[in-house]
């Protein structure tokens, strides 16, 4: 055995991954999902993940590169290279297709470690800044770009964080465990918040997740979610700095001092933020506000679930190398 995993092993992982989250697909459809691609799903996030971590975002580069590695055609099984336009196309389009197989991956993962284990889970929000120049707001709202101003993400929103300040850019609003093994991802403009998404992912959380609990910052408290999200046996932990009034309100806040509640509290900055720093290596960049490779949501979307699913990966292969949970340098040595 080789002493680092190669290339061929996570795409071996990928595709065995694939095949089950097809059939699963399959199943609950109830029927087949219609005339198969000509260029295999998974061959494109194969292809994408390769071209993400060489750094190669342009369509048009893309297509060229693969005109001089024709042993990567062979490997994804492409009969042909692919236009350029249907590179870009299957890019965009990506992102939901990427969103249903990380959630796939963390409910199928057991047995493979315990750092992979999701009875208690993290959910929390990272700002990525817009490639390219800012719009600042008054001129956003008033749908006016100062002539001068080139590569606008227009898709944009502005948002503010403790941490970031003030981005114009994208929110990655991450559900995780306490290791930092992604569970579910959402993407969304900056402006939108966290207690909106996480109303989006409420039914996936209580129905097919089912953790013991959650844990996450003030911005997720909202005593009615706190008291149903009990009732259907799932313990959402937060600060609820401003939720002290009232005999339920003082009994949660006795709760979430036990030292258990504490703990799981505490734990919840040591997973989230160095998963959030893992994506920005990923993508590839480092800088405080984290600014993106791409422009527009739809592309934004498929290149921070792509990243995700990368860490996925590595952290998988790593459980089964025995190798450190966080380490993407092997996975990132492989794609490149």
């Amino acid at each position: 055995m080789a002493k680092s995993p190669q290339l061929t092993d996570y795409v071996r992982l990928i595709i065995e991954l694939f095949d089950r989250f097809r059939q699963e697909r399959s199943a609950n459809a109830g029927a087949k999902l219609g005339r198969p691609f000509r260029y295999s799903e998974e061959s494109f996030v194969i292809f994408f993940m390769l071209m993400q971590y060489r750094r190669i975002y342009v369509c048009k580069s893309q297509w060229r590169w693969l005109h001089k590695h024709p042993e990567v055609v062979e490997m994804l099984g492409w009969e042909q290279i692919p236009h350029c336009t249907t590179i870009g196309r299957r890019y965009k389009r990506l992102y939901e297709l990427l969103q249903l197989f990380v959630l796939f991956i963390g409910q199928n993962r057991s047995g493979l470690a315990e750092q992979l284990d999701q009875s208690h889970l993290v959910e929390d929000k990272s700002l990525f800044k817009a490639r390219g120049p800012v719009w600042h707001e008054r001129m956003r709202k008033a749908g006016r770009i100062p002539p001068r101003l080139r590569n606008l993400d227009t898709d944009a929103t502005w948002s503010r964080s403790a941490y970031h300040g003030w981005v114009y850019g994208y929110g990655l609003h991450m559900t995780c465990n306490q290791d930092a093994f992604p569970a579910m991802l959402q993407v969304e403009t900056a402006a939108v918040s966290e207690s909106q998404v996480l109303d989006q992912k409420e039914a996936l959380i209580l129905n097919q997740l089912r953790p013991q609990t959650v844990a996450a910052d003030n911005a997720y408290t909202k005593a009615m979610r706190i008291r149903n999200w009990k009732r259907d046996g799932v313990l959402l932990l937060t600060p609820a700095h401003k939720w002290v009034h009232g005999r339920f309100a003082r009994a949660y806040h006795r709760f979430i001092q036990l030292p258990e509640m504490v703990r799981l509290m505490r734990n919840r900055r040591i997973s989230v933020e160095p998963l959030f720093d893992l994506i920005a290596k990923v993508i590839g960049t480092h800088a405080q506000q984290k600014q993106l490779p791409v422009s527009s949501l739809d592309n934004v979307r498929s290149c921070l679930a792509l990243a995700t699913l990368s860490i996925q990966i590595a952290m998988i292969v790593n459980a089964k190398w025995g190798l450190p949970h966080r380490n993407i340098s092997d996975i990132a040595t492989a794609f490149q």
